[in-house]
């Protein structure tokens, strides 16, 4: 109605709404939450269905990557220079757990479920009876739904949260990059000639989950151990999957005589060791064989799900005999096996005992036959003799069961029809895959592992060899076609995932380790490191790096905070830059900052390289200073300038980096420090100040981007961020964050996916050989720094300087509540302060989303518009608008976030929740936010706003008559739990409603 212009008839219905609400009880009111918070999340996947049908039906797909290629060669941009820049391409999305993600896990496999359902029901094929059924499959999902608790009850642990990560890896990026890579290749070879190379990745993925421990005391070392190893267990068990398959359709004779020799090869070292493997028998599937001296597994008799399938199907409903994400373990796990000796460990059985191993001498066997004797040596003295062997008996017999059974199901080798080149070398790299994989469980359990390293694989091009043979074996055997299938598709993966699906970065904040260099000076009588002048730490740190001795002595004794920095350096040491991507250092501020690190982690790998008395795996993690407040951000450039003036600061990054700079730029913080417009100018201004630098120096820059969810923390469509970067910041190369919720949103399909990476790839692919035009004229940059500091002081004034605003914040939003929504393992402050200062950006977005208010996203820019508008500049403010990228995306995104804000109901918060003392701040800035409209409107000759969006425009009318009652309900429940704090059934009937209005609005923080 409002919409309509009848606001009077509008406001009457409100009260009326609101009085009916207040009379009901609270089981009608959880019921009524319940149910209107799953048609707003019903809605949103009705959405994206309609999305992704619209446009796979499009003859004409914009940002594709057919469009763009066209596009550029059309506007003069060679072929070659094309081809040459898509391969040099190199971007990576780096997915994080900040707690924006509302939804359970179990719910979002089951909104999954009803996507496919969807999707399933548009196939012209079905009859009535199968739409029948699929009808019926719909109702039993939304009453598995219904009868779920929408709410967790516990906080999820760091490892929970990388699960969740790598499950959106398994269950949509594995289809994904395979089918988006194709799609380049095959735009590439229309408008350039030429095809992607085999193992060009344009697009890789890296993770926080697990490493992030900046403000999060529950990411230890020993959390950042088991997330990176079980990355590589699910990469390992993924591609043992892949390969599983393969090894079915490369069925041929015909190879190349190179694929002939290693075939011929295995098969020999076989024939050799016959006798050996038949008295081994037994435990032949357990035991690792080194690399000649090896065995090729018998092959398949079934084939496996998905077999008969083309590799760019997208096979949802196909059941795996293999586990589905879950901690890595078995009931029998392998040890090394050197000569004749072999080792057996298991773990803890059904009978609750605990773990043995058991030594096999003369042939290995594990029976305690005549020829064999066998020693167990139990892993505790609790056991008693006649558990040991009952234990002994039942590992033996079950092996001797399991394997006869195994040989039952076996074609002979004279049975075999040829030598199967292909599903010999196949079933070796299998084989391999198998051990790298219980090597990996027992790294997991924390059991010695004594596997030699040709006994498995460390590194993806290891993997990839004998995969790129069989390529170029097809290739020169006439069988291009079969290459260019499931073959590519797995050489791509391992091209993009490698063995670790997600390089993990760490972060940490800069004052740790201050702290910790404040334990390590004090203890060695050098005076206290904070307490030190810039240039005395520079000249410290410096002349340590120069140094070949270790800083740290062994026997220091520190706090427990200094330990656990000092262990994941040692972790990261232990790990390398095989498994880990960054060492990002938030809060950075100075040179000393990024030194510090360097010389932790060199300190660190020194340290365990004398212990191990061999090199360190893997190279050094690039060290990454994050700019965050205002303040830093204005000193960024010249921060990363005085590094490279450091000798050897520049000659380690050109020795041990390829010349490459990686440096992060933080929207959150910097938005609640300054606001929203601020925090824009300010960034946009520190790019180019850090590429100025690193040109300076001829070192090549990565600007790696700090984005959320939301406009209020740098959130926005992907394309329209990356096209209005400041010329000469994206120069083929960028890294981008993407959080919470937004992972899901946008990479929880293979066809969402597809699409986002398509995306990311076009519009850094422009922003490179086509970049946004700079400010036309010195006097927009002037008109920029006005709007700025009159946007900054406006916001400031309000939320730090004005002693009430605390206060009101608490009481007209739920932010006190949000902690019970379990949705992150990390704190919601860095520190214990009760001030907006310390308080995570997050909880402070999330909290304004859900009055409908999105405070943080505009408040200032109302003020800072009108004060140049006034003074004569509306028309320059205009033509800025019309002709520069940067300002019309900034302007464009605050309007978009306009559209979402709704007054009355943010004065309905005001009316009910907040003090009458304080309802005048209240009205103030719902007056700022009328002054943001007005202004707003105005320089971009728009009538109504968000009047150039209709399709948002369109989701916000169709979400408001369930969205705006599940606001006034979700007030009703604040009055009520405000007076009976202790009720936990209005906690959780608050609790869902925040969910459904996060599900309405479409974001959270």
């Amino acid at each position: 109605m409002r919409m309509a212009g009848i606001e009077d008839t509008a406001e009457l219905l409100e009260k009326q709404l609101a009085a009916e609400l207040s009379k009901m009880t609270l089981e009608e009111a959880l019921t009524l939450a319940r149910a209107f918070s799953h048609y707003l999340n019903l809605t949103g996947i009705a959405e994206t269905h309609h999305r992704v049908t619209k446009a796979r039906g499009a003859a004409y797909l914009s940002k594709s990557c057919d469009d763009t290629l066209n596009q550029l060669v059309q506007g003069g941009v060679s072929p070659a220079e094309l081809y040459d820049n898509v391969c040099k391409q190199e971007v990576e999305i780096v997915l994080t757990a900040h707690p924006t993600q509302i939804n359970r896990r179990t719910l979002q496999y089951k909104h999954i479920r009803i996507a496919h359902l969807l999707e399933y029901n548009d196939r012209p094929d079905l009859g009535h009876e199968d739409r029948e059924m699929l009808i019926e499959d719909l109702v039993r999902e939304l009453a598995s739904i219904w009868q779920t608790d929408e709410l967790r009850r516990h906080k999820p642990t760091p490892v929970d949260e990388a699960r969740a990560g790598l499950n959106i890896v398994e269950q949509s990026l594995w289809r994904a990059v395979p089918h988006y890579l194709r799609r380049l290749s095959n735009a590439l070879k229309k408008h350039t000639g030429k095809p992607l190379p085999l193992t060009c990745t344009p697009i890789k993925y890296g993770s926080w989950m697990g490493g992030d421990r900046d403000g999060n005391p529950n990411v230890t070392a020993k959390v950042t151990r088991e997330v990176s190893l079980l990355s590589r267990w699910m990469a390992v068990d993924l591609y043992l999957r892949e390969v599983d398959n393969l090894r079915f359709e490369l069925s041929m004779n015909q190879c190349s005589a190179k694929l002939s020799r290693l075939a011929h090869e295995i098969l020999t070292k076989e024939n050799t060791e016959e006798a050996w493997h038949e008295s081994w028998s037994q435990q032949s599937n357990l035991s690792p064989f080194k690399n000649h001296n090896s065995h090729a597994p018998p092959l398949p008799t079934q084939l496996p799900a998905g077999a008969d399938l083309p590799s760019c199907t997208e096979h949802n409903d196909v059941e795996t005999h293999y586990s589905r994400l879950s901690v890595p373990g078995s009931d029998f796990m392998p040890m090394n096996r050197q000569g004749g000796e072999g080792s057996l460990i298991f773990k803890e059985s059904l009978l609750n005992t605990n773990n043995l191993s058991i030594k096999t001498h003369g042939n290995g066997s594990a029976n305690n036959s005549g020829s064999t004797q066998s020693v167990l040596t139990p892993r505790s003295s609790s056991l008693s003799s006649n558990q040991l062997l009952l234990q002994r008996k039942q590992f033996a017999e079950s092996q001797i069961g399991r394997n006869s059974f195994e040989k039952l199901l076996e074609p002979s080798s004279s049975q075999l029809p040829g030598i199967a080149p292909y599903r010999v070398v196949l079933g070796y790299v299998k084989e391999k895959l198998s051990r790298t994989r219980k090597r990996l469980e027992l790294l997991l359990e924390d059991l010695s592992c004594e596997y030699d390293s040709w006994d498995y694989y460390e590194t993806s091009e290891q993997l990839l060899e004998p995969l790129l043979l069989c390529y170029d074996s097809l290739q020169s055997s006439g069988s291009g076609i079969l290459a260019d299938g499931r073959l590519t598709d797995l050489i791509r993966r391992v091209a993009t995932f490698g063995m670790v699906l997600m390089k993990l970065d760490l972060r940490q904040e800069s004052g740790r380790h201050s702290e910790t260099l404040d334990a390590i000076t004090t203890y060695l009588d050098m005076g206290t490191y904070s307490e030190w002048d810039e240039d005395k730490k520079l000249e410290f740190l410096t002349r340590e790096l120069k140094g070949k001795r270790p800083l740290i002595p062994p026997t220091i004794e520190v706090t427990s905070d200094v330990r656990e920095v000092l262990d994941t350096f040692r972790v990261a040491a232990e790990l390398g830059s095989d498994s880990l991507g960054a060492y990002v250092i938030s809060m950075a501020s100075n040179a000393s900052d990024v030194l510090a690190v360097e010389l932790m982690q060199k300190d660190a790998r020194l340290a365990v390289a004398g212990e191990l008395g061999r090199p360190c795996p893997g190279g050094t993690l690039r060290v990454v200073p994050l700019f965050e407040t205002v303040k830093d951000l204005r000193e960024a450039g010249s921060v990363i300038k005085k590094l490279f003036s450091i000798d050897w600061y520049r000659d380690h990054i050109i020795k041990n980096h390829n010349g490459h700079q990686e440096v992060m730029v933080g929207y959150s913080d910097s938005g609640k420090d300054a606001g929203r417009f601020t925090a824009a100018w300010e960034l946009y201004k520190a790019q180019e100040d850090v590429v100025a630098a690193c040109n300076e120096y001829g070192i090549k820059i990565t600007l790696f981007h700090g984005r959320g969810g939301s406009i209020g923390r740098g959130g926005g469509p992907t394309y329209l961020a990356i096209q209005s970067q400041p010329p000469g910041s994206v120069m083929g190369t960028l890294r981008s964050t993407e959080q919470g919720e937004m992972v899901q949103a946008k990479f929880g399909l293979p066809q969402m996916a597809v699409r986002q990476l398509e995306i990311y790839t076009t519009a850094v692919l422009l922003a490179t050989l086509r970049p946004p035009q700079p400010p036309k004229e010195e006097k927009w940059r002037n008109l920029m720094d006005e709007i700025s500091k009159i946007s900054c002081t406006t916001y400031r004034n309000t939320v730090y300087e004005n002693p009430e605003f605390l206060a009101y914040f608490h009481e007209a939003t739920p932010q006190a509540e949000l902690g019970g929504l379990n949705i992150g393992s990390r704190p919601t402050r860095r520190k214990t302060s009760p001030g907006i200062g310390h308080l995570r950006a997050i909880p402070w977005v999330f909290a304004w989303t859900q009055t409908r208010f999105v405070l943080p996203a505009w408040l200032g820019v109302g003020a800072g518009l009108k004060g140049v508008c006034e003074n004569g500049h509306t028309e320059d403010i205009r033509a800025m608008y019309k002709e520069w990228p940067f300002f019309q995306s900034t302007i464009d995104l605050i309007e978009m976030v306009l559209g979402k804000a709704d007054i009355p109901i943010a004065k309905h918060y005001d009316e009910v929740l907040v003090s009458e003392s304080r309802r005048e701040l209240g009205a103030e800035l719902r007056r700022e936010l009328l002054t943001a409209d007005k202004f707003v409107l105005l320089i971009t000759g728009h009538e109504k706003l968000s009047e150039n969006n209709r399709s948002l425009r369109k989701l916000i009318e169709s979400r408001l008559p369930y969205l705006n009652p599940m606001n006034m309900l979700q007030v009703e429940i604040l009055k009520r739990l405000r007076r009976d704090d202790d009720n936990n059934k209005l906690r959780d009937a608050l609790l869902i409603t925040i969910n459904g209005i996060a599900a309405g609005m479409r974001n959270t923080g």
